[in-house]
């Protein structure tokens, strides 16, 4: 924030003090100044700024792969996942938007899967709009952290366990390489993470190519940390699926805890597009593609 300066002259007094100083110079006894009370502020009666900043502090996106919501939902192979369904806003009815993996992480990122019906190497998007490009031009900040990211701004296809396919802000022009981190690079203080941050295990850890009970682990260790701190700041924690386990309803897990959030199941049919669109409504960005016409996540207000 930039150092305010006082720019009034020092030797201008303030009407009272001058006053004061006349009627001494006059002989007469200048007035007992008024007694000073403090006032009484109840909560209901403090008002928030007109200018305050819209939207929670962060929002952090955890993305998994390849579970239906019901292959977790009171799994004993998954207690950190029914913890978080047990204290966040859990949405019942919503789905991936495509099979398989790649459409899904477009559509959650740009409102659009870009004519992308498979898993393939390279995609490039050009400079369609995109979350993040949208967060920059709106004075915000974007990181995407995916595990095992050989180097930051890395575009290759793969490398070790991580899959260029589960991150599709390397797909872009039109947002700096900076933006594409390893996971080594998530913050230990928090307070120091962008607006928005996408979360991308590897494909161990988020379920693709090991066991629930490896992905819940992982969830535990690298994502309640930032839970807990999200509800003392301001913040959010989305963790969502990007597609169920191959079924035609394409139903999967995505919950909102945080700040502000009350726990409980929340009715009405919602997917990617939803998700975007509740991001970008509440940082008051103009919805994208698809996200447009999307109902946003119901009841997080």
């Amino acid at each position: 924030m930039p150092t305010v300066v006082n720019l009034k002259p020092r030797w201008r007094r303030p009407a009272a003090a001058l006053s004061t100083l006349l009627c001494l110079v006059a002989g007469c006894s200048p007035a007992a100044p008024p007694a000073t009370r403090t006032p009484t502020v109840t909560p209901s009666a403090v008002t928030p700024p007109a200018a305050a900043t819209p939207g929670p502090g962060h929002v952090v996106v955890a993305v998994f792969e390849n579970k239906a919501s019901q292959q977790l939902a009171g799994n004993p192979d998954a207690p950190y996942f029914n913890a978080l369904i047990a204290g966040s806003a859990v949405f019942d009815d919503a789905h991936g938007v495509a099979h398989p993996s790649q459409p899904n992480y477009l559509a959650l990122f740009s409102g659009s899967t870009h004519g992308v019906t498979d898993d393939h190497c390279p995609v490039r998007a050009g400079s369609a709009p995109n979350l993040a490009q949208q967060l920059l031009t709106a004075g915000y900040t974007f990181t995407g952290f995916s595990e095992d990211l050989p180097a930051p701004g890395y575009r290759g296809c793969s490398s070790g366990r991580y899959a260029a396919k589960h991150n599709p802000w390397a797909d872009f022009d039109n947002i700096p390489a900076q933006t594409n981190q390893p996971y080594t690079a998530w913050p230990a203080d928090f307070a120091r993470l962008p607006t928005v941050a996408f979360v991308i295990p590897n494909l161990c850890n988020d379920m693709h190519d090991c066991s629930i009970a490896t992905g819940d682990v992982w969830a535990h260790q690298h994502l309640e940390p930032y839970r807990q701190w999200a509800q003392a700041h301001d913040s959010w924690l989305i963790v969502t699926f990007d597609e169920d386990d191959g079924g035609s309803a394409n139903r999967i897990l995505t919950l909102v805890s945080g700040a502000g959030i009350t726990p409980g199941p929340r009715t009405g049919t919602v997917d990617h597009y939803s998700v975007l669109r509740t991001i970008e409504d509440r940082y008051e960005l103009e919805p994208i593609g698809l996200a447009a016409g999307a109902t946003p996540l119901p009841g997080l207000h």
